[in-house]
């Protein structure tokens, strides 16, 4: 009789993944983005503006706003980790660096919550590879620790995680607590010291960061399978203990997040209705693929190879995170940024999908993926190259035409080490190229490899033209200079992370036009005419200058004094 388990796995194929190369890619993935970048465009400079009027008690602590605009994220536990690094940094230079730190140690959470969730869920019994006759099958922890490793690269192999998985930003937060849920709800079977505070923590988390539904909705889910595994024990409970724990814990945190939600007024969510039409979504099936690649396209594969067993924890888990997360997608605006939060369940999905794959797909996924990455590397070092010396000179003209006025910097420590990261680079494909490992992780070594490689040249060759295009630096020092007098500023149809990017570069008073305050400045709102805005009353204000980001024509603000 033909078993219906897919993995057939030897002990050979569970090789360990060397701790020092996963945990360096991991530190390196993290640190890159995280240290010496300006805050960018949207929603990671508006966010730190929340923080600064925060630290300095200029906004209720309960109902932030800014300038009197509320956050569209509904959010307060990020914006208080913020907060208070801003209130203990030695100066306002250092704190731009401090804040970032909070949020670099949530994407760690988010990865060792992927890892430690994916490892509970391949040890239940219904994870477990097929018993040989004569013994040689995988050893249940040894297999266990292979797919969580699976996992993680996985995770980190995500397109969409790289750049919104380093903003200071409350999708972060989010990303954060989803993965200490989803390791506290796979791991409950096994014990509820560590798992049931992590579960409970991760759902409160998660509502003060502006999810509350998002919580309640995968609590309510997980009481259906989160609660023990099919055998008889588990980690020296009983299935009915660990049946019983697991249950209140969940309806315990489904509880906390209501309350919290209720009494902090974090239920405003905007409900918006999906388009009927094609172009909609066409563009929303393009994120899918794009945002999710490669782990996608294998969480797809492991549900189809494991769909006689839909209902075992270690896929009904993370699939009713992941179909909970993509439903929400369509119902919100900031699409891109929820389904940031379903990849711990795509990862864990595909790294299921790894025992279960043929030669023949293995070998697709090295060649694509080593095309791909080997391609994105290297654009990036021939436009730095031609930013540097002119050659080869169409690169350099398309850099002119879409950074006007833009300056390279030239690093020795930043070449150092984009070299170093392109030669661990080369000697990863050297490795996987002339080494048949049987391990079942060496088919995301080179998508993770390829994708922490390709964010560390951005980080650093390109970081001074990504700070040039995406930051507010240039803009708000030229704004600066032109308020010679003293006297606070109104504000104007700015956007909130403008206004926050003046916040953080002006020394004085803003406020919102109209209020009662007479203030010695309007900063307004331009348009690419270079057209005074109709609601300025130009009777009450002189134009004093249009200043324009350097790199966005469209973006420009105008600075006018009272008459």
């Amino acid at each position: 009789m033909r078993s219906s388990n897919p993995a057939v796995v030897a002990q050979a194929a569970v090789k360990r993944l060397p701790r020092a190369a996963l945990l360096g890619l991991c530190v390196v993935y993290v640190l890159a983005g995280f240290l010496g970048r300006d805050g960018w465009k949207n929603a990671d400079m508006a966010s730190m503006g929340f923080m600064l009027e925060l630290a300095a008690n200029r906004t209720d602590w309960w109902q932030p706003t800014l300038v009197g605009i509320a956050s569209e994220q509904n959010a307060l536990f990020p914006y208080w980790l913020g907060a208070w690094m801003i209130q203990i940094a030695p100066s306002p230079e250092f704190a731009l660096w401090l804040i970032r730190l909070p949020f670099a140690l949530l994407l760690t959470l988010a990865m060792s919550g992927t890892w430690y969730g994916t490892y509970y869920l391949a040890k239940s019994p219904e994870a477990q590879p097929v018993a040989f006759a004569f013994g040689g099958q995988a050893k249940p922890s040894d297999y266990a620790r292979t797919v969580a490793d699976g996992g993680l690269l996985a995770l980190i192999a995500c397109l969409g995680l790289a750049q919104l998985g380093h903003e200071t930003t409350p999708a972060l937060a989010q990303l954060g607590f989803v993965g200490m849920y989803f390791y506290g709800v796979s791991a409950l079977p096994y014990g509820w010291r560590l798992a049931g505070p992590a579960t409970l923590m991760g759902q409160v988390g998660l509502t003060l960061s502006g999810a509350p539904m998002l919580a309640i909705l995968y609590g309510a889910g997980c009481l259906f399978f989160g609660g023990s595994n099919r055998d008889s024990t588990e980690g020296g409970l009983t299935v009915n203990v660990a049946r019983r724990n697991a249950t209140s814990t969940l309806v315990l945190g489904c509880i906390l997040s209501a309350l919290i939600a209720t009494f902090s007024n974090l239920w405003q969510w905007t409900l918006v209705a999906p388009k009927a039409l094609w172009v909609d979504w066409n563009g929303y099936f393009q994120l899918l693929v794009w945002f999710t690649w490669p782990a996608g396209p294998l969480a797809l594969w492991a549900v189809w190879r494991w769909r006689r067993q839909i209902g075992s924890r270690h896929i009904a888990l993370p699939l009713w995170l992941l179909a909970v997360t993509l439903l929400v997608t369509l119902f919100t605006e900031s699409s891109d940024r929820v389904l940031l939060l379903a990849l711990p369940a795509i990862a864990s999905l595909a790294a299921f999908a790894l025992p279960t794959l043929r030669r023949q797909m293995a070998s697709l996924i090295d060649w694509f993926t080593l095309l791909f990455f080997s391609g994105c590397g290297l654009v990036v070092w021939v436009v730095w190259l031609a930013m540097q010396t002119g050659v080869p000179s169409q690169p350099a003209v398309n850099v002119a035409r879409l950074a006007p006025g833009f300056q390279p910097q030239f690093s020795v420590i930043t070449l150092l080490l984009a070299l170093a990261a392109t030669t661990c680079w080369a000697a990863l494909v050297r490795w996987r190229t002339h080494r048949h490992r049987a391990a079942l992780w060496k088919s995301l070594v080179l998508p993770a490899g390829g994708a922490v490689w390709c964010w560390t040249l951005l980080m650093t060759l390109w970081l001074p033209l990504l700070d040039y295009t995406q930051g507010y630096s240039l803009l708000t020092r030229e704004v600066a200079l032109q308020l010679d007098a003293p006297g606070c500023a109104e504000v104007q149809g700015l956007g909130v992370d403008q206004i926050a990017a003046l916040k953080w570069a002006i020394d004085r008073q803003l406020v919102s036009a109209g209020t009662l305050a007479r203030c010695t400045w309007l900063i307004a709102q331009g348009n690419a005419n270079g057209d005074i805005p109709p609601t300025v009353d130009t009777t009450a204000w002189a134009a004093k200058a249009l200043i324009r980001h350097p790199a966005d024509a469209s973006n420009a603000i105008w600075v006018m004094q009272r008459r």
